[in-house]
């Protein structure tokens, strides 16, 4: 019997030998189900041996069976084993992101349409109006569908069925692969547009790899110029990946795709539901999906000839996973696409100090596209020194921005609040006690969220009732809020602008991907005045009447540690300012800031982005820090302090050992250990040691050689690695 060696989807980073049947006719890349201990489970082949009949093979336990499941090809095994490597993680993990377990597939429930059927209502409503006039519209719909065009619940569609009004018919399953047509839509570009387009077309013609950095301001029509490599994709039958950050960019995207090519690409992201990702990831393995949209687990997908990677909004720092598997989308995107001998396109108004590096450097292709679509203007810029013109106590809002919202409306226009807290207050205390409100499970204050009545652990999800009185000194109204979070400025609003229809946007209210989706449709097509919300508003939407942003607390993120908060803060101030003024009327930003001589603030007001990277890039070239040095953060965490605290000193020792002048790592720096700046997370106390290298350093041997020479940890002690860290907590 052939040999076959089995990688399980758990934290394990060898596979395992079995022995398989001739018939079942195993190759690398089959999936299988396999004894392991006293449980069945689905593994892949990784590799394939003979019999060598030696006797060592007769004690293997036999494969169980084939499943009828895609096979991982050639390219996505390497693609596994590349991520392994360089992050670290255990091959098991990386290959359970490409495999998708047939055994947790759920069974599609039967789709059900309505239609009219001519009859009129025993009782007609105004509610029962709009449905029959979204019925009228189309010739069948789904009755969720129609429920949420009209703008009812689903128990009035239920009504008019009970009447005769509708009536049911079962629909066929839905596709995952739409028909889509490159030519569908007449395309209008500039001249940039056009010659940024085609230099796009041109490296996806060539059928090779190749980094392409396309840099455009904000309103430069980017992803109108991705569209026509996704395009010419399609002209060759070739597929193509999206990537975006964050499900909330997906609404508005999907409707210009809709509009560009006739159909919507296949979706890829936790608001799918299991069914319909089911669908999506067969129809991607055959070939009859040829276009994907999707957060960052979509490069796992099993893409059978892919022709463009995008990775839209590259700057994100959502892109990075920062549980289980450490990887950078963004950067695995990048190996993806030299795997599969396609270009990948990295799309941004705001791009990463790595990716600039990259450009100047000659690595990546460097598109520009320095002006907004139709000869529209960026928004002016100014900021409020709240020293001098701050608002009055207990408020936050400065008079100079409550009139200039207020003369924006006046104009019939819209304008946005941004501020990047969630919630009402980022802390609650006692003004008699002093008592503070922290989570029992980590060492971070809890969140209140006042439309909720709970305050609520932002870190390890922790949900407590708000009290009513202090559990320290049991004294009644004596408990303050501490700080300003969206929904304390929208309480504020109400006030200030009363009469003025606003809306909150942020990534915790109830509703999910569905209700979101909704809400950014309707403040595009201009049912609120006012927009107040996190960061969730500053990417990449378009809101054509907008035409004013305010930044409420634009220094936010500029006193951390962590090596790339200028960065972040310039990137999303940027952003968030980038949303007025994309339709026909000029635009304005306004930043209340306590450091307007603050070098980001300076740059962001100077309208002069590149003073920023000059700057920035001097800065990190000087520090030895990415993209001209390597940064890993090893985390070691345990049930107690001791434990913790233990371990991480012996990995210390390890990795000052090895780093000797005379030892075989001498360059690489190591940092700590230290606890945490949050120490506890989840009950787990938490230490952190940084690892900082030239370039050139093998750091990833230098990680493996430290956890060898530590050896494992004892009792509850877990060691995390980290490289390239985004997170510093």
């Amino acid at each position: 019997m052939p040999i076959v060696d089995v990688l399980l989807p758990l934290a394990l980073d060898r596979p395992y030998s079995y022995r398989a049947d001739d018939a079942l006719a195993l190759e690398p890349g089959a999936a299988v189900r396999i004894p392991f201990g006293p449980r069945e489970t689905i593994g892949v082949v990784w590799a394939r041996h003979e019999d060598q009949g030696d006797g060592r093979g007769g004690n293997l336990k036999k494969v169980i069976g084939k499943v009828e499941w895609p096979e991982l090809d050639d390219e996505m095994r390497a693609f596994v084993d590349w991520v392994a490597r360089y992050t670290l993680a255990p091959k098991g993990l990386v290959m359970r992101m490409a495999l998708r377990n047939p055994d947790n597939v759920q069974i599609e429930r039967a789709r059900i349409g309505v239609r009219l059927t001519g009859t009129a209502p025993q009782r007609l409503t105004p509610q029962r109006s709009r449905v029959i006039e979204a019925a009228g519209r189309m010739p069948m719909l789904a009755k969720t569908q129609l429920a949420l065009e009209a703008g009812v619940s689903p128990g009035v569609v239920n009504a008019l069925i009970d009447d005769g009004v509708l009536e049911t018919l079962a629909l066929e399953p839905e596709s995952a692969g739409q028909n889509l047509d490159p030519a569908f839509a007449a395309v209008s570009l500039s001249g940039e547009q056009r010659q940024a387009a085609a230099e796009l077309v041109d490296a996806v013609r060539a059928r090779s790899f190749a980094s392409i950095l396309l840099e455009g301001v904000t309103g430069s029509g980017k992803t109108e110029v991705y569209f026509e490599a996704i395009a010419e994709a399609l002209h060759q039958r070739r597929q193509a990946l999206i990537l975006m950050p964050e499900i909330a960019l997906t609404a508005q995207f999907l409707e210009r795709f809709k509009a560009r090519f006739g159909g919507s690409p296949a979706e890829w992201h936790s608001g799918v539901s299991s069914a319909k990702r089911g669908r999506s990831f067969t129809g991607i393995s055959t070939g009859d999906v040829l276009v994907a949209a999707g957060a960052r687990s979509a490069l796992f997908l099993p893409f059978r000839d892919l022709g463009v990677i995008i990775v839209d909004e590259e700057h994100e720092a959502a892109y990075k996973q920062e549980d289980g598997v450490h990887y950078h989308a963004r950067d695995m995107a990048i190996v993806r696409a030299q795997l599969a001998q396609c270009p990948v396109v990295l799309a941004s108004a705001t791009p990463s100090i790595e990716s600039r590096v990259n450009a100047e450097r000659g690595r990546y292709r460097h598109i520009r596209l320095p002006e907004r679509f139709g000869g529209r203007s960026l928004p002016e810029l100014s900021a409020i020194d709240m020293r001098i013109d701050g608002p009055p106590r207990g408020q936050w809002i400065a008079p100079r921005l409550e009139q200039a919202v207020k003369e924006t409306v006046a104009r019939g226009e819209q304008a946005i609040l941004f501020l990047n807290r969630r919630g009402f207050a980022p802390l609650t205390l006692c003004r008699s006690c002093g008592h503070r409100w922290q989570c029992p499970n980590c060492t971070a204050w809890l969140v209140e969220h006042r439309f909720r009545r709970s305050l609520v652990c932002h870190h390890c999800g922790h949900v407590e009732r708000s009290p009513s009185l202090c559990v320290e000194c049991k004294t009644e109204d004596s408990l303050s809020p501490v700080g300003p979070g969206v929904e304390r400025l929208a309480e504020e609003t109400a006030v200030k602008f009363d009469g003025i229809r606003q809306i909150v946007l942020s990534s915790d209210f109830p509703g999910g991907a569905e209700r979101l989706r909704q809400e950014l449709q309707e403040i595009a097509e201009g049912h609120y005045q006012l927009v107040i919300g996190t960061q969730l508003i500053a990417k990449g939407h378009n809101f054509p009447n907008v035409t004013l942003a305010g930044v409420v607390d634009a220094d936010v993120g500029l006193a951390s540690g962590d090596p790339r908060a200028a960065e972040r803060t310039f990137q999303l101030l940027q952003q968030v300012t980038g949303r007025a003024g994309r339709g026909d009327r000029p635009g304005r930003g306004i930043l209340q800031t306590y450091q307007p001589q603050h070098p980001v603030i300076a740059a962001l007001l100077s309208g002069d982005g590149e003073r920023f990277y000059r700057e920035e890039i001097a800065q990190r070239r000087e520090a030895g820090l990415p993209p001209f040095g390597r940064l890993a953060g090893v985390v070691v965490s345990a049930r107690t302090r001791e434990e913790a605290e233990a371990h991480a000193r012996a990995l210390a020792r390890a990795a000052f050992a090895l780093s000797a002048p005379d030892g075989p790592f001498s360059d690489i720096m190591t940092l700590g250990p230290a606890e945490a700046p949050i120490a506890v997370i989840r009950g787990l106390h938490r230490f952190r040691l940084l690892l900082k290298a030239p370039r050139s350093a093998d750091l990833q041997g230098f990680i493996r050689s430290m956890l060898a020479a530590a050896g494992p940890g004892r009792g509850s002690v877990r060691v995390g690695v980290d490289m390239d860290p985004m997170s510093f907590l």
